[in-house]
């Protein structure tokens, strides 16, 4: 079901995301949760970059989540009740998915989504793959017919870099679409589609001097940024990206 879109354009040839996502364990791979961000979904939101990636486009800003290796392993149940506390606690309203590629992810992350859901608090997935694409696997993957029937917002399709867009806020490219699958943000996509929106970009600078990033922003700009920030000689600095876009 989709309450309202804002459709993206362009991109038919490109066979990113045509093939089906693997079937995943249990478990869940994830690589980073934050309880509170203002910049990946409407108002302020908890975040889950999981590990794992088979649609890979060329330009992801996350290609060290492309692999499976690295990842922690959890029970998603045990996650999920820990991370909406969390989340609560810091004033999140709701929590978006991305990576990696959630819907590789398919049957873990709809457990987690659905505790988010069950708690009130509402859902926004990242996916290479189309929601067309999606529909047609859920006929046969109950793993995804589950996951897509938790989720209330989702930002659809393969990030192509040749297809950049500056209009709308959170997606990479204007192939790329924005759909409330759900009434929850149908305003907000509504918004989006008549006006447009501005990327936000949040930039974390921990005790150890870790720099974390998240949000959307170009290379240049970003590479503008941290080159002002300057290096630690005894610390590597670690770049996080937000999206799949």
């Amino acid at each position: 079901m989709i309450v309202t879109e804002s459709r993206g354009v362009g991109g038919e040839a490109s066979l990113l995301g045509t093939t089906p996502p693997p079937r995943a364990d249990a478990a869940l791979r994830w690589s980073r949760f934050v309880p509170a961000t203002g910049a990946e979904g409407p108002g302020v939101r908890a975040a889950i970059w999981v590990q794992g990636c088979a649609v890979r486009c060329p330009g992801c800003f996350n290609p060290q989540m492309w692999a499976a290796r690295g990842a922690h392993l959890d029970d998603p149940a045990d996650l999920a009740s820990r991370w909406i506390a969390d989340a609560r606690a810091a004033g999140a309203e709701g929590v978006t998915l991305l990576g990696g590629e959630p819907f590789d992810q398919a049957a873990a992350l709809a457990v987690v989504a659905e505790a988010f859901r069950d708690a009130g608090l509402g859902v926004m997935a990242f996916s290479g793959y189309t929601l067309e694409r999606l529909q047609v696997w859920a006929e046969e993957r109950a793993d995804i017919a589950r996951l897509l029937a938790a989720t209330d917002l989702l930002c659809d399709g393969p990030y192509l870099a040749d297809l950049p867009d500056t209009r709308r806020p959170w997606i990479g490219s204007r192939n790329q679409s924005i759909r409330a699958l759900t009434p929850r943000y149908a305003a907000e996509v509504d918004r989006i589609a008549r006006d447009g929106g501005r990327d936000a970009l949040e930039v974390r600078i921990s005790a150890d001097g870790v720099v974390a990033v998240n949000g959307w922003a170009t290379d240049a700009a970003l590479a503008e940024l941290l080159d002002d920030l300057g290096l630690r000689a005894d610390r590597a600095a670690s770049l996080t990206k937000g999206t799949p876009r």
